[in-house]
């Protein structure tokens, strides 16, 4: 009976047909958008061949093709649109590549060898930060020898200030390729080594975020618990034993954070929204904030009044970073998309996604593209996908309008390739009208069970604005990214076209000079 009757709505459902604005009924509309699109694409054969002063690079950890799509339509629903038309701020750049993710040892890539590749500029294996594939996960004695510095670094022997702020702990797979060198991800302190690899000399990563590059200006994210002594209990949950400290060494590297910076500068360690809020950027030289045991809080469950936004963080990060004349790298990742993903929740993860692409907006309007050059893009893709022949403007979150022709029963937009949405009832697929698969923890449908669901091994998309962001085009290795920002920014090992250039000239400048001067041998020559 009760298959009957969804059987009915469903007829109903597809009778009726899908709304979609008035003015798109009109094929002049479509026409003067097409238009008005190619105009400005024609701008852009004036390539903007400037000295990228600034570089900012924005990485949306698990962010593929399906979870822009996605996030776009939501963005334009939660803005009370049908959804599909909306554009991204990233969808607003002009130059789009694809990056090819895959590991050294991994047809579908982790998170730690892409941030190798697209940080570093060399591609490594699965499982390790910072050193190239001659190290092996887990094997503390291939690490001497194969460390690979990162853009972080060649920005920061360029003279440029530089950040990391994460939605994750900040000794994460994404920005510890930034720092570190470790042929293990998980060593986030000393805690999660084994013995051996300390005894042989191995440093965990939490370390190497204080030491290696010990002026990193600004530094925001989560995992406190990594940076004090174990059972330290944690400032924010004193009782929950899960935040305390992790240290096996003893070590407080908040504190020696703060004792190892000059003193005629300003450092502040802060771990909550008010702290960082109350902040003078121009003030402030250096920024430690912790603002979690572990990773950041999804959006969607944030306490607005004590926990920073990715936005806030952004923000604070850039005004600190700007008062260097000579520019700032900062790196920017929404590392909770791919938490998100893996727990089969695609609520959160899209939510997430919408707060990364907020943070991309003001980025832009903090900065010029005449000297910022901006890169968005994902380490990886996940088996996250929406389809189902679904109407114009239907709840990204929603079901698909027709009941599957061999169960019966109806199913959401969104399902997984596999994950913890796997869900049998009484022998059969579960009814999902039987649930509420618009709360936030609804785990999405799975083909096949898994406790966590996997990445996806299709390329990633790359999106530039600014100083040669034309450069990156087509169909790319994901190691290319480095090289490209370095080369715009006059920094790393390719800077043979900076040598005759001084501050804020421009590589289109060089070319115009060098273009008029050949013309005016070639006229010489007819005479």
């Amino acid at each position: 009976m009760i298959i009957t009757l969804w059987t009915l709505l469903f007829m109903v459902k597809l009778s009726t047909s899908a709304s979609f604005p008035e003015k798109e009924k009109n094929p002049d509309y479509w026409r003067k958008q097409a238009q008005d699109t190619l105009s400005l694409a024609l701008t852009l054969e004036d390539l903007n061949r400037n000295v990228a002063k600034n570089t900012i690079m924005f990485l949306g950890d698990g962010m593929g093709v399906p979870t822009v799509t996605a996030t776009r339509i939501l963005k334009g629903q939660l803005a009370g649109q049908p959804g599909e038309e909306t554009q991204l701020e990233m969808d607003k750049f002009p130059y789009v590549a694809l990056s090819k993710t895959y590991n050294t040892n991994a047809q579908v890539a982790d998170s730690a060898g892409t941030a190798t590749a697209y940080l570093c500029g060399v591609k490594a294996n699965e499982g390790t930060v910072g050193v190239n594939a001659a190290s092996v996960r887990g094997q503390c004695n291939t690490t001497k020898g194969n460390e690979v510095s990162s853009i972080l670094k060649w920005a920061k022997d360029a003279g440029k200030s530089v950040g990391v702020v994460t939605t994750t702990r900040v000794n994460h797979a994404t920005p510890s390729a930034a720092y570190a060198h470790c042929v293990n991800r998980d060593w986030f302190s000393d805690n999660e080594m084994p013995k051996e690899a300390v005894k042989e000399g191995c440093k965990d990563i939490a370390w190497q975020l204080i030491h290696n590059i010990a002026d990193i200006e600004v530094i925001m994210g989560g995992g406190r618990k990594y940076m004090f002594p174990k059972n330290t209990s944690d400032i924010e949950y004193p009782k929950e034993e899960k935040a305390n400290g992790t240290r096996l060494d003893g070590l407080n590297l908040t504190k020696i954070w703060l004792e190892n910076k000059p003193r005629n500068k300003i450092a502040r360690y802060v771990w909550n929204r008010d702290q960082l809020m109350g902040l003078k950027p121009e003030e402030v030289d250096y920024v430690l904030g912790l603002f979690e045991p572990g990773d950041l809080v999804y959006e969607l469950d944030r306490n607005k009044s004590t926990d920073p936004s990715l936005v806030e963080m952004v923000k604070v990060a850039i005004n600190i970073l700007k008062k260097n004349p000579k520019g700032f790298f900062l790196l920017v990742e929404g590392g909770r998309i791919d938490h998100g993903h893996h727990e089969g929740k695609a609520k959160h993860a899209l939510h997430e996604a919408i707060q990364m692409d907020i943070a991309i907006g003001l980025a832009g309007e903090m900065t010029s593209t005449e000297d910022t050059l901006t890169v968005v893009t994902a380490d990886h893709s996940h088996v996250f996908t929406f389809g189902g022949y679904t109407h114009r403007g239907n709840s990204i979150f929603g079901m698909a309008p027709a009941l599957s022709d061999l169960d019966n029963k109806p199913f959401t937009s969104i399902l997984y390739g596999n994950g913890p949405g796997y869900k049998l009832v009484n022998g059969s697929r579960e009814n999902v009208s039987t649930v509420d698969y618009a709360h936030p923890n609804y785990q999405a449908q799975s083909a096949v069970p898994l406790k966590q669901e996997t990445h996806g091994g299709e390329d990633v998309a790359v999106f530039a604005k600014g100083p040669m962001a034309h450069l990156l085009h087509g169909v790319h290795e994901q190691n290319y990214i480095p090289h490209v920002m370095a080369y715009a920014s006059c920094i790393g090992q390719n800077q043979n076209h900076c040598n005759s250039r001084s501050s804020g000239h421009s590589f289109k400048t060089s070319v115009t000079m060098v273009s008029s001067a050949l013309s005016v041998l070639a006229a010489l020559q007819l005479f």
